[in-house]
């Protein structure tokens, strides 16, 4: 069995088990209980990824890996998938969307934590605004792009994109994401509806 330390809230955890799901190897991943946090440290994630973030995978050779790029493209390989194109632009489209989705990502979250990892007396707005500033210029981008998407997790950048929107709705319910990007939130409608993104939606 593979071994994955999992936080069902975590949007990277759920790119990595789309990921998965879409190549048939869901059932291979053992899900290992982690307490993942930006400021108290889970020592048991740490004995696979020494900065202890989720997703961090063991191989069934031993081999630790670790973040969620790389684990995706780990199990692309090991299912003979297809979601990380092998060349030319279609490979360089999908990484870019990918990385496109996780910048989103990491400001959604420095966002978050600045309202609950830091203590009140300590908070800045402007960080937080700053972080929201970055989320909606990615939801530009997707919008602009969004024409062109499928509407089946084809590649690891829908999947990403997918996920992203996501976790606006799970963690941003109050910030309208929607009104910003009428052909992202069509597209998204059909997306995530696909098997692999309701079987892994975040929960709290």
């Amino acid at each position: 069995m593979l071994k994955l330390y999992y936080s069902p809230a975590s949007p990277y955890v759920r790119k990595v088990m789309a990921t998965a799901h879409c190549l048939g190897l869901a059932d291979r991943i053992e899900k290992l209980e982690a307490a993942a946090h930006p400021v108290q440290r889970d020592a048991r994630i740490a004995t696979f990824n020494p900065l202890a973030k989720v997703p961090a995978l063991q191989t069934e050779d031993g081999l630790a890996l670790y973040d969620s790029r790389v684990i995706c493209e780990y199990l692309d390989a090991l299912g003979n998938g297809s979601l990380f194109p092998p060349e030319g632009q279609a490979r360089w489209v999908a990484l870019t969307r990918q990385s496109l989705a996780d910048g989103l990502l990491d400001a959604a979250l420095l966002a978050r934590y600045e309202g609950t990892a830091r203590p009140a007396e300590k908070q800045w707005s402007g960080w937080v605004e700053a972080q929201m500033t970055k989320i909606r210029a990615a939801l530009e981008t997707i919008e602009a792009q969004a024409g062109q998407f499928e509407g089946t997790p084809s590649d690891i950048g829908l999947i990403a994109i997918g996920c992203a929107l996501g976790y606006l709705d799970f963690r941003f319910a109050d910030f309208d994401w929607r009104a910003l990007c009428p052909n992202a939130a069509a597209w998204f409608a059909e997306f995530d509806s696909h098997p692999a993104m309701a079987a892994t939606r975040p929960r709290a």
